[in-house]
């Protein structure tokens, strides 16, 4: 890793590393806020049996009203949304609103992060 400081006209003191070098610092802060998230009990998780679920379901959304045993019927009119609404959502038809997914990760015991698919990103799994 190569890392160069400097100081800026304000007296900040600044440091430069390529992008790839910046992104593994991220991950890396990413998985130990990850850890230490599962080791509280804070971050929904999976048992390995249902890995393969979470992997074919259309969406994380999908996966996790199916896994907390809610029909769309039931989610849709707890999150008063309709249920062709929720339908598009989890099939990938439609993205929400982060007001919608706030409401649906509070009703299915899970952050907003765990419901939406990583599109431009590496798919992690669940949790």
């Amino acid at each position: 890793m190569t890392i160069q400081t400097s100081i800026s006209p304000d007296g900040e003191r600044l440091v430069t590393m390529t992008a790839e070098e910046y992104q593994d610092l991220i991950d890396g802060r990413d998985a130990a806020v990850a850890m230490r998230e599962i080791a509280a009990g804070t971050m929904p998780t999976v048992a390995e049996a249902d890995l393969d679920a979470y992997l074919a379901a259309p969406t994380p959304l999908a996966f996790w009203r199916k896994y907390r045993g809610m029909t769309q019927i039931e989610l849709s009119q707890a999150a008063d949304i309709s249920q062709p609404y929720l339908a598009q959502l989890e099939n990938g038809q439609r993205e929400g609103a982060v007001s919608v997914y706030a409401r649906l990760a509070k009703l299915l015991h899970v952050r907003i992060d765990d419901l939406v698919a990583e599109a431009s990103a590496e798919a992690s799994g669940p949790g």
